[in-house]
């Protein structure tokens, strides 16, 4: 079994695209979009022979809290490995991931694999549970096909899949949300797949930065938001969508499109429409478009989890749900130290943690 740096974008996206879970945030296009940001991808492969059996993407992240190296929802292991060789693969990825961290002078390791709960792997040396989350823990999404691709995955591989269709997911959802995707259709909003999302992700950049003064998160910089959808949209693998209402864009966002999954990762509105139901209408729209492309699942990302009313995404927990679907409660976050200071950015983050009151 051996470790080393990856070179074969179409490999790594085709291993990705076999597995049951594939994050887009582990493609290769995504350490691309990190690089235009100034921070550093490093993927890693594990093979056992000629046999690719996991792949890693790590970002060097140069925070002011601690530098570090980010591991978002991965690694990614085979599906075909059996239980013995998994932990073989996955330490073989942690000590290697260990040693390139020291080398660019990173203070620890953040991993947020996406792995459904409970953790099912026991790792060398048991990482402490990180302070903060990095993504989304506790994910809602929209099987677009029976049987469910994530609870499933057995069987819709010794079957094809069937598709839901529009009359079945509509009576799946909450009563109040499928009145409100009507009103915003009476209302006359209209939701627009920007033919130019180069061009239109300044709209949505303009209402982020609105939808953050309101709310007071911490946001992804627009650079970031720029770089995706440059990098994606040449692929076809992002849309930007505009609600329009009284010639006004009220409210967009940012869809991500990759094997075979959407995934809904930025949205933004204005104050000024409050009222319109504009962003029920445009997440339809994108679901219905999903299921034209013929995708399997429907990602909503981060819901809160229960009993926690103060949680980042509770504001938009009652909105998601609402459109029917399930969760999938995921492992959390972990952190390896690897040098004295990792102390006092733990320190930092509990403070944090306990300012915003989660």
């Amino acid at each position: 079994m051996t470790v080393q740096e990856a070179t074969d974008p179409q490999a790594w996206d085709a291993f990705l695209a076999a597995q049951q879970f594939r994050p887009f945030l582990q493609s290769w296009m995504m350490g691309e979009v990190f690089r235009d940001i100034g921070q550093k991808p490093i993927r890693l492969e594990v093979r056992n022979g000629d046999e690719l059996s996991g792949i890693c993407l790590a970002i060097v992240v140069p925070a002011k809290r601690g530098r570090h190296l980010a591991i978002q929802y991965g690694p990614v292991l085979s599906s075909k490995l059996s239980t013995t060789h998994c932990p073989l693969v996955l330490q073989t990825l942690i000590d290697e991931l260990t040693r390139i961290a020291k080398q660019h002078r990173c203070s620890f390791i953040r991993m947020s694999p996406f792995w459904p709960e409970p953790t099912p792997y026991a790792l060398r040396p048991t990482p402490y549970p990180s302070p903060l989350h990095l993504l989304a823990e506790h994910v809602w999404y929209l099987p677009l096909v029976t049987p469910n691709p994530w609870e499933q995955p057995q069987q819709l591989a010794a079957s094809k899949p069937q598709a839901r269709t529009e009359e079945e997911l509509l009576m799946a959802m909450r009563k109040t949300t499928r009145n409100l995707i009507r009103r915003a259709e009476k209302e006359g909003v209209e939701i627009v797949a920007s033919p130019d999302p180069v061009k239109d992700v300044e709209a949505f950049i303009t209402l982020h930065d609105e939808t953050r003064k309101r709310h007071h998160f911490t946001p992804y910089s627009n650079a970031f938001f720029r770089a995706q959808v440059r990098r994606f949209s040449a692929r076809n693998e992002c849309t930007v969508y505009l609600a329009r209402y009284q010639g006004e864009v009220i409210a967009s966002s940012i869809h991500m499109h990759a094997y075979g999954e959407t995934s809904y990762h930025h949205g933004a509105s204005t104050q000024k429409f409050a009222k319109i139901p504009s962003s029920y209408l445009l997440q339809w729209t994108a679901i219905r478009d999903a299921m034209k492309r013929g995708d399997h699942i429907y990602n909503f990302w981060g819901i809160a989890p229960e009993g926690v009313p103060k949680h980042p995404f509770a504001g938009v927990t009652l909105f998601k749900t609402g459109f029917g679907g399930a969760a999938l409660p995921l492992v959390h976050c972990m952190d390896f130290p690897l040098s004295p200071s990792y102390t006092l950015t733990r320190i930092f983050e509990h403070v944090r943690r306990w300012r915003r009151g989660f």
